[in-house]
């Protein structure tokens, strides 16, 4: 009986383990479970990668390892790293997917996207055009931040630029695979009606988690407008999204930054920055220049970080 009562104390005392202590037990756990890792796979698995892994498997370090060894599979044959701007730029030309100039209320890196901008017929390049600018989020993001916000403007969307429902199932299974922890929270301000048909069959592609930082948002609705203005300062907050600054999207000037983020991933890769192709940071938050205190031209014009 004094045996059991033993296991027993241990077992409760695991329980009440300070929840710190518990995620460096666990991550300590999945490093030796992963074994020796070089190269990029060391680069890309930092103790806060093995967390947010850790958290997407409710610290299941046996899940949380297979979901890791098929992210670093997939990023040895997709190699997201080696994307450069000048690839995936003419997706880019109207606006439809950008990193904005502004943070939410606690400093998160936030991605705009306008589906109704749609402008290109490529699925496989626009999950490319996607991927990278996750990545060069990611690169952006200030020291002790994981995860970034979203902001999707339906102004213009109809079934004619909506992405098919294959697509959609592969983008959010790229982004729930392989980018655990790292949305935040994604806006979809003012959907038309006939997005509710489409939204009810991708809904089923996604995770408990992941669906739950999904918020609608409707500009009559006070209660769902509020919970944005939580997220956001109205005075950073764009127009289309409800708030006071004015935001224009500038392709070259957005394309001058991206190539300046491009030599910035490949020194931290360690590849030759006048050969090597854009890189990623899936690591610890990459050091990143400070907001711009006057947009260029007018509030919010370019939309990007300088």
């Amino acid at each position: 009986m004094s045996i059991f009562r033993r296991r027993g104390t241990s077992q409760k005392q695991q329980e009440q383990e300070p929840p710190e202590l518990k995620s460096e037990s666990k991550v300590n756990e999945l490093k030796a479970a992963l074994g020796p890792l070089t190269g990029r796979n060391s680069l890309y698995c930092t103790d806060a990668c093995l967390r947010r892994y850790l958290e997407a498997r409710n610290w299941n370090v046996d899940k949380a390892k297979k979901m890791l060894e098929e992210t670093l599979a997939w990023r040895s044959t997709y190699k997201p790293e080696e994307i450069r701007w000048h690839e995936v730029a003419v997706e880019g030309e109207t606006g439809k997917l950008f990193r904005a100039n502004f943070r939410d209320r606690v400093g998160r890196t936030v991605l705009v996207l306008k589906p109704g901008l749609q402008n290109t017929k490529s699925m496989d390049n626009q999950i490319k055009h996607l991927v990278y600018l996750m990545e060069n989020a990611m690169l952006n993001l200030p020291e002790g931040q994981e995860e970034m916000a979203w902001l999707i403007d339906f102004t213009g969307w109809s079934f004619s630029t909506n992405v098919p429902v294959r697509t959609a199932r592969d983008t959010i299974n790229i982004l729930q695979d392989h980018y655990p922890q790292r949305l935040a929270v994604a806006f979809l301000y003012a959907p038309p009606r006939i997005f509710e048909a489409f939204w009810k069959i991708v809904k089923y592609f996604m995770d408990p988690k992941t669906f739950q930082k999904v918020k609608f948002v409707y500009p009559k609705n006070q209660e769902s407008v509020e919970l944005m203005r939580s997220f956001f300062d109205v005075d950073n907050l764009p127009t289309e999204f409800g708030g006071k600054a004015t935001m224009k999207y500038d392709h070259e000037d957005f394309s001058r930054l991206m190539a300046q983020d491009d030599v910035k991933a490949a020194k931290f890769w360690g590849f030759d920055e006048k050969t090597a192709p854009a890189a990623s940071v899936c690591a610890a938050p990459a050091a990143v220049a400070p907001e711009p205190t006057k947009p260029i031209g007018q509030t919010n014009e370019c939309a990007v970080v300088s």
